[in-house]
């Protein structure tokens, strides 16, 4: 893979996680954060081939594996996990 290729997934990798973690820190609601962790997703596979094709770097790799697994439960849990309304909270 060509070093253009490389930097370009290294440098994305960490501004998609900085704008991510922007969104968060901002608390603008479930929405956005749930939008944020889809940014974090695409941060951690930049980072996870980067990670693993870049020397010496497969530290890096293997920490966006799990941080993959993680920002894919922030995805569920902000935009596809339905959660109870009120009235049926109050049922239970």
């Amino acid at each position: 893979m060509s070093d253009a290729l490389l930097d370009a997934l290294q440098y994305y990798g960490a501004a998609a996680a900085t704008l991510a973690a922007l969104l968060v820190s901002l608390n603008l609601g479930e929405r956005w954060n749930g939008w944020a962790f889809v940014i974090f997703v695409t941060s951690s596979l930049a980072l996870i081939v980067w990670g693993f094709l870049q020397p010496d770097s497969e530290g890096i790799g293997w920490q966006n594996v799990a941080l993959l697994c993680i920002n894919c439960v922030g995805v569920y849990s902000h935009l596809i996990r339905k959660k109870p309304t009120a009235r049926q909270a109050s049922h239970d």
